[in-house]
């Protein structure tokens, strides 16, 4: 695994974007970039555990990560642990499939700076992620910005 790093500059109040990253129906939105659909299922709550789930593209089936809180500190900082993945309604933490994805971090920082919020990403990637991500995460980001600065 690589650690990739991300950031923009949003010209809101951290709160507002923390919520907006964080909130299902905004989460749905900005992370379409990665996947049409994608969702969570769980709470953002320190210690719980969270399903990030979308359609497969191959299949089509729901599938997706398992992934546990592992830090939120409100308006400042969360931290995803990813476990394993889901795939056809099972969750897989132990097979080789899931240990190339898994454990990874993914890591949100919200800082305020120049009267906005500086949101700082840090994620684990497999491999074979790589490229998926460095075209994927910029746009995400993009889209959350024009999301948390709508009035």
């Amino acid at each position: 695994m690589t650690t990739q790093h991300y950031s923009i500059h949003v010209s809101a109040p951290k709160e507002k974007v923390w919520n907006t990253m964080l909130e299902q129906n905004t989460y749905r939105e900005w992370t379409s970039a990665f996947n049409e659909g994608g969702h969570f299922e769980g709470s953002w709550d320190e210690g719980s555990k969270m399903l990030f789930l979308g359609p497969d593209p191959e299949t089509g089936k729901e599938g997706g990560m398992v992934s546990r809180i592992k830090e939120n500190r409100l308006h400042e900082f969360v931290s995803i642990e990813h476990l394993g993945i889901l795939k056809d309604g099972i969750e897989d933490t132990t097979s080789e499939e899931a240990k190339k994805f898994a454990p990874a971090y993914e890591n949100y920082t919200f800082t305020e700076r120049d009267g906005g919020t500086e949101v700082s990403v840090d994620i684990d990637v497999a491999p074979e992620f790589a490229d998926f991500f460095s075209e994927t995460w910029p746009k995400a980001l993009s889209k959350l910005k024009e999301i948390s600065e709508r009035s």
